[in-house]
């Protein structure tokens, strides 16, 4: 078993470090990673400038592999040839904060695994449900014996093809996770706002700033399996298709060119 682990949040980041360690018992690891935070950056594509990619080192002294490129870039350069030897699982985190509901489609974590499906490959993003403004530093051995758990399952039953895993873990000690959902995805509430300052010259510059986001936490669903103290893993398909809305769509009148409806011409 050949593991790359990625994340968002750049190759010195404490939950890669975590992660890796966890992976290693379960066959070989690589390590390609952004060699910064690219947190909230959705799914990448790097195409109008070439790419590097330069030695680091972990921690432990593991030496690794960074990359100025998007957490979906590692994973491609990694898939695409970089590495000498096949991957045939991508786990991406740990991620300091949860990615549930419509943040799937923001988060670089979710997007890596993405990333890894269209290549082919089965890919698992593990997030930790942490204080969302935390300042201290986070202990990622719980959600790292969380994730050696879900991924020895997975390699045990096999993986389901073209899905990938979103894994949710929330950050209470062991005695307190209740259980292991499947879970489909919540509603993300976001309370943004626009913030408009201006720099020194008196030109105008922008934040997306407001209240730190919250969801509605519905029985079956990944915000639902946190509140109540349950690791949540939520099965994602990359056909985005709307099935149930197919016949309708279909069944429409379509304006003519001239702007006419057609029980009007």
């Amino acid at each position: 078993m050949h593991i790359l682990v990625t994340n968002d949040d750049g190759v010195s980041a404490p939950g890669l470090l975590a992660l890796v360690q966890q992976m290693r018992r379960l066959g070989e690891v690589s390590v390609l990673a952004p060699d910064r935070n690219w947190s909230a950056s959705g799914h990448v594509k790097t195409l109008h400038r070439p790419m590097r990619v330069t030695e680091a080192q972990l921690d432990d002294g593991t030496s690794v592999l960074a990359s100025d490129g998007a957490p979906s870039d590692c994973v491609a350069l990694a898939l695409l040839g970089l590495l000498p030897d096949p991957v045939d699982l991508v786990v991406s985190g740990i991620n300091p904060n949860a990615n549930l509901g419509h943040d799937v489609t923001y988060s670089g974590t979710v997007t890596a695994a993405m990333e890894a499906v269209i290549c082919g490959v089965p890919g698992i993003a593990v997030s930790v449900d942490a204080p969302e403004y935390h300042q201290e530093q986070l202990d990622y051995s719980i959600a790292s014996r969380v994730v050696h758990r879900i991924v020895s399952t997975c390699l045990r039953e096999g993986f389901p093809k073209d899905i990938l895993l979103n894994v949710n873990i929330p950050y209470l000690p062991q005695d307190q996770l209740t259980d292991i959902r499947i879970t489909r995805l919540g509603l993300r509430v976001y309370r943004d706002k626009l913030v408009r300052r201006e720099d020194p010259r008196g030109r105008p510059y922008y934040w997306i700033g407001g209240d730190a986001p919250t969801g509605v936490p519905e029985n079956g669903t990944d915000f639902g399996a946190l509140a109540q103290g349950a690791v949540s893993i939520t099965p994602l398909h990359l056909d985005l298709t709307s099935y149930d809305k197919l016949e309708t769509l279909i069944d429409w009148q379509w304006v003519s060119e001239d702007g006419e409806s057609p029980q009007e011409g």
